[in-house]
């Protein structure tokens, strides 16, 4: 018995570290498209914004960061230091008064996967519907 516990954490360990790796295959993927992106948002002066969070419950929030939203929903947004951000977050009723300081995720290769159906885009879609300014 004890044989066969220890295999199958052995097998949970090692799926565990495969899922793990490949998120941070994904993630260098994504961010060297954020990187590219950086580089022809300045370049062709894309403006730069203020960007809030949002709580769950949809109160506008102030944050410490500048940047560009990827998706129309405000969801989501690539700062001007290059870090992705989630823009919707967990809040309070004091949040709204107090801000947030947002720390960046990890960027994935589909914006809102799992979401509802039609709400996940590829990030490179999102990426060039930012630069030609169809995110507003």
């Amino acid at each position: 018995m004890d044989n066969t516990a220890d295999a199958r954490q052995q097998s949970i360990r090692a799926r565990a570290d495969l899922l793990a790796a490949s998120q941070d295959r994904e993630s260098r993927q994504a961010q060297a498209m954020i990187d590219a992106f950086v580089v022809q948002a300045k370049a062709q002066q894309l403006p730069i914004v203020e960007l809030p969070a949002r709580t769950l419950s949809g109160r506008r929030v102030r944050t410490n960061l500048r940047g560009w939203f990827l998706r129309n929903d405000h969801s989501a947004a690539v700062g001007v230091d290059g870090r992705y951000y989630q823009l919707t977050i967990p809040g309070d009723w004091l949040t709204p008064i107090r801000g947030v300081h947002l720390s960046p995720s990890p960027p994935p290769l589909v914006l809102g996967r799992g979401g509802k159906d039609g709400e996940a885009i590829d990030l490179a879609d999102a990426l060039k519907r930012t630069l030609a300014g169809q995110v507003t």
